[in-house]
């Protein structure tokens, strides 16, 4: 909470008051945790990994709620923790108006917790989920049981690896920003929420706030890059493991992008007759930021056509690859859902046939297609149940859809005329808000790896 502050002094504004208060008391509390926890530390088992990994994310949220609530933004508590659940899973959703008057330090503030939270989720997802069996094809050639066949023979040097990957892309897009023509400021904040897959912006028209395409190829390009797994560029870096097209996932997620914002440049030029080259730069941005969950938004693709507004549904679904920033079902997942499908249809037809399935080089195992199919199931209920949930409350049903499907893939932006790319989230009610605030931790976190902790028989013993 330092950074924020010194900007906001810098700048003569009075809020670099609440950072430094919520500094201060934050660190009492991390103080009188640490002497209330000396002494030997508690065995590591899978039940404490689940409670350890969901209460660090509740209570970073309280944690990065504080300044918002105690700022001179207006909003309840509620959107308060809202906007900073939104931030640390990385969702983009946002209850705020007005970012262009907004005080720099709560503007930095908002791109921290979203950069925060983008090289946490890597962390967890690399290097705690798998141990816990949660994860399910996170780090398939990685984590497997023989420790030969992983990247780095210690954690911490894959800790470390990872941190410096992060840092240095992050570094890297803020520099291209502001050879583009942005601001440092605007910069700073755009690279970290654009590795994060993040989407909070210092505009409210966020990237349709710059006129230039080039900063649009630009950031599609790094969004593409943190949606891609971390593992990859510390591979790059070792002798004869770079091996880009192993891992199945990426290559699927390239495609994806690829014939995706094709086909809504197409339909663009057909329907709308824009000039192609600009249907392609924009129809691949807006498509991309949402596939891979980051929630930018240079025009209002709603009003495209509905071709377009179809596609853009699917890839609210879809997501990055595993070990990435960012959200979604993610590309692992369909890969194994689509192999287990073709496998079931040719034993169908040829009932005493041995099939083998793979993921790249690897044996899929039946735990694994045991918890692709788990994912599955808590997702779709997931949704339905937030859904429910909200229409109980008196949202319409295509805001309170899009709205549980927005917060469990992390995307930001709904459909709609409430929650739209045009539109924010400060109109809900606060119910709807500690609703989607739940949903958007669900889907951050695997959904299993909070669900299991309601279950009465994992208190058992």
């Amino acid at each position: 909470m330092v950074l924020p502050a010194l900007v906001d002094l810098a700048d003569s504004n009075d809020d670099w008051r609440v950072f430094v208060g919520s500094g201060f008391m934050v660190g009492m509390v991390c103080v009188l945790i640490a002497v209330a926890t000396r002494g030997e530390r508690p065995k590591f088992t899978p039940r404490l990994g689940f409670l350890l990994v969901t209460t660090v994310w509740l209570f970073a949220t309280v944690v990065g709620s504080l300044p918002i609530y105690f700022s001179s933004v207006n909003v309840t508590y509620a959107g308060a923790f809202f906007e900073a659940m939104s931030g640390l899973t990385t969702t983009g959703s946002t209850v705020i108006s007005g970012l262009d008057a907004l005080p720099p330090g709560i503007l930095l503030w908002r791109s921290l917790l979203q950069w925060l939270g983008g090289i946490g989720i890597i962390g967890m997802v690399l290097l705690i989920l798998p141990s816990l069996q949660a994860g399910g094809m996170a780090l398939f050639h990685m984590e497997s049981s023989d420790k030969s066949d992983k990247v780095l023979p210690r954690v911490n040097q894959l800790t470390g690896g990872l941190i410096t990957a992060y840092v240095t892309l992050t570094m890297l897009c803020a520099a291209a920003y502001t050879s583009l023509g942005m601001s440092f400021f605007d910069a700073i904040n755009h690279a970290m929420t654009t590795l994060s897959t993040g989407g909070y912006s210092t505009h409210d028209a966020s990237m349709g706030f710059f006129e230039d395409n080039r900063i649009l190829v630009a950031s599609t390009l790094f969004m593409i890059l943190g949606a891609l797994p971390f593992v990859v560029y510390i591979k790059a870096f070792l002798p004869r493991r770079f091996q880009l097209w192993r891992d199945p996932q990426i290559l699927v997620f390239l495609m994806t992008c690829l014939v995706l914002s094709f086909s809504i440049a197409v339909t663009r030029r057909i329907i709308n007759e824009t000039p192609f080259g600009e249907a392609l730069i924009s129809s691949a941005f807006n498509l991309v930021s949402v596939i891979t969950t980051t929630g930018y938004a240079s025009d209002d693709y709603t009003l495209w056509s509905n071709a377009a507004i179809g596609i853009f549904f699917l890839a609210t679904f879809l997501g990055g690859c595993a070990g990435s920033t960012s959200g979604g079902i993610k590309a692992n997942r369909l890969v194994i859902l689509y192999l287990v499908v073709r496998a079931s249809f040719r034993r169908l037809v040829r009932p005493h046939s041995v099939i083998r399935l793979k993921y790249g080089n690897d044996d899929i195992s039946t735990q694994t297609i045991q918890t692709v199919t788990i994912f599955f199931f808590l997702y779709f209920g997931t949704l339905l149940m937030g859904t429910v949930l909200l229409t109980m409350i008196g949202l319409d049903l295509i805001t309170a859809f899009s709205g549980s499907l927005t917060a469990i893939s992390n995307v930001g932006p709904g459909f709609g005329q409430i929650i739209g790319p045009a539109g924010n989230f400060a109109s809900l009610p606060d119910a709807a808000l500690w609703v989607l605030s739940a949903v958007m931790l669900l889907g951050r976190l695997e959904l299993v790896t909070v669900l299991i902790l309601l279950f009465p028989s994992v208190w058992m013993d």
